[in-house]
């Protein structure tokens, strides 16, 4: 974490109310080749839990589905999740998920069965991609795949997203075709209309995340996890620095927003 940082985060720490939202894989959990055993890394848990609450509001915003992330990030009540790059949206509370309701029209709901069909068939005979199915999208992944089977996949998901899509992201090793347009910026807008944020901090690490650092105003944080082009102006190097920088975020000494 450089100086710049850590200073602009110790300011940030004073301001209310405070949006934290944040991405979960590659961000507060390492990335990994099988999607279901992802988890936070040490300490995430308690900083999250430390943070929320007091003026701060919390919230993942996740490429992942919104059953998916509930269940892998045990997130604590009052928190909120962003699921679907922005598509799906919940409250987590003492006894389950407070959720916005998704409704497809039937034609979308029918666009989204063609999805699916179609992305079945990108994948058959490709050792290593394999497809996920949301409520509102579908998702090629070629994380296990060799080379020449990824760049095939993701270029036919591609070209299948332009016929059939309302929204399509690329990120890395991942082609997510929804029928509905959601982005995580709009999400970020989103979150801090309603919550009345005077100042929002958003990490994350892939390519979709820079459309919510792009939703980002001058005197918000906008935190790049690993390598790669972004418009952030701050980085850390893994989820391990990402932690220990929010860490500066739960200083007891507050102050009201200007």
């Amino acid at each position: 974490m450089t100086d710049d940082l850590a200073s602009t985060l110790d300011r940030i720490s004073r301001v209310r109310p405070l949006l934290v939202a944040l991405d979960f894989d590659g961000t507060l959990a390492p990335l990994v080749d099988d999607p279901s055993t992802s988890r936070m890394v040490d300490g995430a848990h308690d900083v999250l839990a430390a943070l929320a609450g007091d003026g701060v509001a919390v919230a993942l915003v996740s490429g992942r589905a919104m059953n998916d992330l509930h269940a892998l990030a045990h997130m604590p009540a009052g928190t909120y999740l962003v699921g679907s790059h922005g598509a799906e949206r919940a409250r987590v509370t003492t006894f389950g998920l407070d959720r916005d309701v998704v409704r497809l029209t039937d034609e979308q709901a029918d666009r989204l069965a063609e999805l699916g069909a179609a992305a079945a068939e990108i994948a058959r005979g490709r050792d290593g991609v394999w497809v996920e199915s949301k409520p509102t999208a579908v998702v090629v992944h070629t994380r296990l795949a060799q080379d020449r089977d990824a760049t095939a996949a993701e270029d036919e998901a591609l070209r299948l997203g332009e016929r059939l899509g309302a929204g399509v992201l690329h990120g890395h090793d991942v082609v997510e075709i929804s029928v509905l347009h959601a982005s995580k910026g709009e999400a970020i807008d989103a979150l801090r209309d309603e919550l009345g944020a005077a100042v929002v901090v958003y990490a994350g690490d892939d390519v979709t995340d820079e459309r919510a650092f792009e939703a980002l105003g001058p005197d918000d944080v906008a935190v790049k996890v690993g390598r790669g082009d972004t418009r952030a102006p701050y980085r850390v190097d893994d989820p391990e620095a990402l932690v220990a920088a929010l860490r500066r975020l739960t200083g007891s000494d507050h102050r009201p927003a200007a």
